[in-house]
C-alpha cells in the first residue's frame, strides 16, 4: 500500500516537475525520439511525459503520456505511441530499467498517438488490447491519422503502419501479472470513442488516458460528448484514486485533474448555455469568456475551437 508520507513525497516531486511543463519547450530529451525520459511515479509505475503541445517534428509526436508497469513477471505498456520509432524508443528505455519482457500493450483510445506505434509492438509479438469502440475509431480514421503523422514527423514516421489491437473488450478487462492487479475500464463516453482508464486498485493509482488532462486545455473534438463526459467523470472519481497519471500533463492528484478537466468542461458548457439563452450565435460563441484558463498550455490553439464545438452540441440538447 502507498503510505501517506510516500504520497506527500511523490506529490512534492511532481510539483517540482510541473514547473517544467511548457508547450514552448520543443524537446526535453534530445538523445531520444521521446519528448522526455521516463520517470517513476510510484514504485514500479513509470511514465514518459509527453509535450503539452500539439504533435511536432521536434517532440517526435510524443504529446501524450506513455506509461508502463513493471509487474515482477513482465511489463504492461499503456499506449502504443504515435509511431514505430516512438514505440521503439520507449522499449529501449524499458530495457534500461528492467530485464522483464513487455507482455501486453494497452491502447488508451483510438487516436493515432495511442495506436500508430502498434506497428512496432507487432514486430515484437506483443498482444495489444483496446476497447471495442477505440478499435472501430482507429479502423475508420487511422489512414487519415497516419498521413497526418507522416506529414509532421517526416523520417521519424519511418516504419509506421496501421496495426489495430489484437484483442478488444466492452466494459472491463482484468489482468493479474506479477505483483499487480490491473483493471482496464471503459467508464463511459468521455473525450473520444473507447477511452479507457487503467486502474491499479492496490496502489490506488490510475493511468487515466484522456479521461483526465493536466496543465493544458483538453481539445473538444466533433465526437466528444461533453455532457456525457461530465457524467462519466463521476465513475472516474468513484475509483478513489490517490494518484493520477493523466493522458496529458505531469502525474498529479484527483483535485488537479478535476480542476483542469471536469471543471473546465463544466465552465465552458455553462458559458455556452448562458450565450444560447441570450440568443447568441455560433459566430459569437467562439469568443465567450474563458480567461480563467488562459494560463494553460494549448489555450491559444484550442479555446475558440472548443467553444464552437460545445455550442454546436448544446444548441440541440
Amino acid at each position: 500500500m502507498i503510505t501517506r508520507s510516500l504520497v506527500m513525497t511523490v506529490l512534492l516531486c511532481v510539483a517540482a516537475q510541473a514547473a517544467q511543463a511548457s508547450q514552448d519547450i520543443p524537446d526535453q530529451y534530445p538523445g531520444s525520439v521521446l519528448y522526455s525520459k521516463p520517470v517513476e511515479a510510484i514504485p514500479h509505475v513509470w511514465s514518459a511525459i509527453g509535450a503539452t503541445s500539439p504533435p511536432t517534428y521536434e517532440n517526435g509526436g510524443h504529446n501524450n503520456n506513455l506509461s508502463f508497469v513493471v509487474t515482477g513477471d513482465g511489463v504492461v505498456v499503456v499506449n502504443g505511441g504515435a509511431s514505430f520509432q516512438l514505440a521503439k524508443a520507449l522499449h529501449e528505455e524499458i530495457r534500461k530499467i528492467t530485464g522483464q519482457p513487455v507482455k501486453l500493450v494497452i491502447n488508451e483510445n483510438g487516436q493515432g498517438h495511442a495506436m500508430l506505434g502498434n506497428s512496432y509492438w507487432k514486430t515484437q509479438g506483443v498482444p495489444i488490447v483496446a476497447q471495442e469502440d477505440a478499435a472501430k475509431a482507429f479502423a475508420d480514421e487511422g489512414p487519415q491519422s497516419l498521413q497526418h503523422h507522416k506529414n509532421v514527423l517526416k523520417e521519424r514516421a519511418e516504419g509506421t503502419e496501421l496495426v489495430g489491437p489484437t484483442e478488444t473488450f466492452t466494459d472491463k478487462k482484468e489482468i493479474e501479472m506479477g505483483n499487480f492487479k490491473i483493471e482496464v475500464l471503459n467508464l463511459g463516453p468521455a473525450h473520444s470513442p473507447g477511452d479507457v482508464a487503467v486502474w491499479l486498485p492496490k496502489q490506488k493509482i490510475v493511468i487515466s488516458g484522456d479521461m483526465a488532462f493536466h496543465e493544458r486545455i483538453p481539445p473538444i473534438f466533433a465526437e466528444t460528448n461533453t455532457k456525457k463526459w461530465l457524467e462519466s467523470w463521476e465513475n472516474f472519481e468513484a475509483l478513489g484514486a490517490v494518484y493520477v497519471i493523466p493522458g496529458h500533463g505531469h502525474p498529479t492528484n484527483m483535485d488537479q485533474v478535476r480542476r483542469y478537466t471536469k471543471d473546465y468542461v463544466a465552465y465552458l458548457r455553462g458559458k455556452i448555455a448562458e450565450h444560447i439563452e441570450k440568443g447568441g450565435t455560433l459566430e459569437d460563441a467562439y469568443y465567450v469568456d474563458q480567461s480563467p484558463y488562459a494560463h494553460m498550455d494549448t489555450f491559444e490553439e484550442l479555446a475558440t475551437r472548443n467553444a464552437g464545438r460545445v455550442y454546436e452540441q448544446m444548441e440541440f440538447e
